[in-house]
């Protein structure tokens, strides 16, 4: 923890059950952060981790109906007061532009955009005035190279980068930061298997694949930095450069 945040401060986490969410909420609580570990349907795996970490709580919220953001900052009562809150949890289901549907374009954009939206308005609110804070925006790298793949999962993703540009702007004279991290493919995702990604998982201009350590990295260099805002980093080893036509786990051949 840093000096912009004293010496108790809680963080929270969403999607912070499984994969990415849970891998930094251990790394915040290693460095001293009490820990919210939010969750939708992920009770067993959020309890098991809050239970391993020396100060952790669990939320049980969906963050794409009205209150979900309401319920998680509720659940900070008795915890310190909230200094980061990572926006992780995020849907992602395959759909085309041929068979997108009404029903899969409101699920994305409502747990995708709306939902980070509302939570980072309530926990503004819930941050102790002139105190500072840091919101971290988990975008996805493929914004910085488009295709057409994950249809409405990747409209959600672009209208989450303009509501995070739109928060940082808001913030700034509360001295509430506001940062994004956009990784490539990371972990075997959605409907992709282990074979297919250990064969594209480096396929970028570096031949190097994102591990998640670095993801980590990246969270605490914005934690570190008191005067950085509005910024998204963007750790895809150049595949941007690529200029590939569909998404990675589609390119193996």
């Amino acid at each position: 923890m840093t000096p912009e945040f004293g010496t108790s401060r809680t963080a929270i986490v969403t999607g912070a059950a499984r994969r990415i969410g849970a891998e930094m909420a251990r790394a915040l609580a290693a460095d001293g952060w009490d820990v919210l570990i939010h969750y939708r349907n992920s009770e067993t795996e959020a309890r098991a981790l809050a239970a391993s970490l020396p100060r952790a709580r669990t939320v049980q919220a969906d963050l794409a109906v009205a209150d979900g953001a309401e319920r998680v900052v509720a659940a900070l009562d008795g915890m310190p007061p909230p200094g980061l809150l990572v926006n992780s949890a995020s849907s992602f289901v395959y759909d085309s532009f041929d068979d997108f549907s009404v029903d899969a374009w409101d699920m994305h954009m409502a747990a995708n955009a709306r939902g980070p939206a509302l939570l980072a308005r309530a926990f503004a609110g819930a941050v102790p005035a002139g105190s500072g804070a840091l919101i971290v925006n988990m975008l996805d790298a493929k914004l910085s190279a488009l295709n057409p793949d994950f249809f409405t999962y990747t409209i959600s993703k672009i209208a989450f980068a303009g509501v995070h540009e739109l928060i940082a702007r808001s913030l700034a004279a509360s001295k509430v930061r506001v940062n994004a991290i956009a990784p490539s493919v990371t972990l075997v995702s959605g409907p992709q298997s282990r074979e297919n990604f250990d064969k594209v998982h480096d396929l970028n201009a570096l031949g190097r694949g994102v591990d998640v350590t670095e993801i980590v990295a990246a969270l605490r260099f914005l934690i570190a930095v008191p005067t950085i805002t509005g910024q998204t980093i963007t750790l895809d080893g150049g595949q941007r450069f690529l200029g590939l036509p569909r998404d990675v786990q589609y390119m193996e051949s």
